[in-house]
């Protein structure tokens, strides 16, 4: 049977999300597939070009309809961490394949874009969006990395701990985002 790009694709996500990242290995992607693990070049150069496609799709996946609006840009800030968190959180090692790639610079700029476009609407200049921007994004990463590698230890026993010892993402969130508005305050009186 052949198989096209996306279905090379759908079956790699659906590893990752079942398996975690280490199940997915361009054999074992192969023998899921009925086709020698060549096969799959021809449809991604590499195992690297795989997963960003892998990281993207976490994100296509996790993407939901803008239907609040926000009277300030402090809440859709919170929006957007808050899609791209719920998006890595669905997939297993969702954070950690999400982080890399953007870490790599390989792709998921979607979320980097459309929080410098909110940053940047404030009046502030290209660096403080960019930063801050960065900033979200580092701290969503972080949150959410350590977050699903606790899931998945007390899932499998491996720790004592309780979910609820994590420190909260959306007090950390406004921490920072509070530290942005004093910011873009002061950025915009000068």
């Amino acid at each position: 049977m052949r198989y096209n790009r996306d279905d090379v694709l759908a079956q790699a996500h659906r590893l990752v999300a079942d398996h975690g990242l280490g199940a997915l290995t361009m054999r074992r992607l192969g023998a899921e597939l009925g086709v020698q693990p060549s096969a799959i070049y021809h449809h991604f150069a590499n195992k690297q070009t795989l997963l960003a496609a892998v990281a993207e799709e976490i994100l296509v996946r996790g993407r939901r309809a803008r239907t609040a609006t926000h009277d300030d840009w402090t809440g859709r800030l919170r929006e957007v961490c808050a899609e791209l968190r719920d998006a890595m959180l669905a997939c297993t090692d969702g954070a950690d394949i999400v982080a890399t790639v953007w870490a790599f610079g390989m792709g998921v700029r979607a979320p980097a874009d459309e929080l410098e476009a909110i940053l940047r609407a404030t009046g502030v200049g290209d660096e403080l969006a960019l930063v801050g921007s960065r900033t979200l994004l580092h701290y969503v990463f972080g949150h959410t990395f350590e977050e699903q590698t606790a899931i998945q230890a007390i899932s499998a026993g491996a720790v004592e701990r309780e979910l609820d010892s994590l420190p909260d993402f959306w007090t950390g969130l406004d921490v920072v985002i509070d530290g942005l508005r004093s910011r873009v305050e002061a950025a915009v009186r000068a």
